[in-house]
């Protein structure tokens, strides 16, 4: 049978005694204790009240732009419309600045354009705004797929990298050309088509903006192509046949004869014998 092990009230266990008390009350074999209630576990426990913050800093979080905002000023005179975060601008939003009058209208991320937008400047004789650049921007530089107008009959549409044509890209220019292909800080580098204004073109390659190369100049005005290795914007080597002459608008006088040799086998005989020479006195 369980033995009920019982105590004494909670004064008996208090003073000197308390732990002879204890040490005859010591359990043995088996048995179930059951535990007086303690008299302190039936008093109110209060808890310590929360600390309110200062009133300054309930001021300076209500100071902070958060969210939706009406125009605000910088000393400098700028001005910016838009939504807010951390007192940063952050989504959309219109910024001006006072000193070139351009405006940009589009996203923002903590203070910085990010996302898609468009940038206008006024013209210097009529003051009239006009768009110079519209597309995607990163860290407040332009990133990504855009178009830049730089006159009237002239702009870049394609990929840019830190405000950079880089990329795939196509350049309209303001005489007629039109590049296509790619392009590496802000020149054609790489692949491409320039196709003139008279119908002419160049493909080929690039390098820093000048034909360098492998390329083929099609002369399609006058009936020919030129394809060969260009250095530097200067076609080093080559050869030019004719090519569409009889649709040219204003084809050559006479055409481009036909290049070959008058004794093929003569000349042949003629380099087996001096690799044969030069093979002979390398061995010796």
């Amino acid at each position: 049978m369980a033995t009920l092990a019982r105590w004494r009230s909670h004064e008996e266990l208090q003073g000197p005694g308390r732990e002879a008390a204890i040490r005859r009350r010591r359990r043995r074999g088996s048995g179930r204790c059951r535990w007086a209630q303690h008299p302190v576990a039936d008093m109110p426990v209060s808890k310590c009240p929360k600390k309110s913050q200062p009133p300054w800093k309930g001021w300076d979080e209500k100071a902070q732009k958060n969210g939706p905002r009406h125009q605000v000023y910088t000393v400098n005179g700028d001005h910016y419309t838009g939504e807010w975060k951390d007192n940063l601008r952050h989504g959309k939003g219109t910024q001006v600045w006072k000193k070139t009058g351009a405006i940009y209208e589009g996203d923002w991320r903590f203070g910085k354009r990010d996302g898609y937008g468009t940038l206008s400047l006024p013209e210097q004789e009529t003051g009239k705004y006009r768009r110079v650049y519209l597309g995607w921007w990163k860290g407040d530089k332009k990133s990504g797929y855009g178009i830049q107008f730089f006159g009237p009959k002239e702009y870049y549409e394609g990929e840019w990298c830190s405000s950079q044509c880089s990329g795939w890209g196509r350049m309209y220019y303001s005489n007629g050309d039109i590049y296509e292909g790619h392009w590496w800080k802000d020149k054609p580098h790489g692949e491409g088509m320039l196709r003139l204004k008279n119908g002419n073109r160049y493909e080929g390659t690039w390098e820093r903006g000048r034909k360098h190369g492998n390329g083929r100049l099609f002369h399609l005005d006058h009936g020919q192509l030129f394809e060969g290795f260009w250095v530097e914007d200067v076609a080093k080597c080559g050869t030019m046949i004719d090519f569409g002459r009889d649709e040219a608008p204003a084809p050559t006088q006479f055409p481009i004869p036909k290049v070959k040799l008058l004794d093929p086998d003569g000349v042949l005989q003629e380099a087996l014998a001096t690799f044969t020479k030069t093979e002979e006195e390398e061995g010796d």
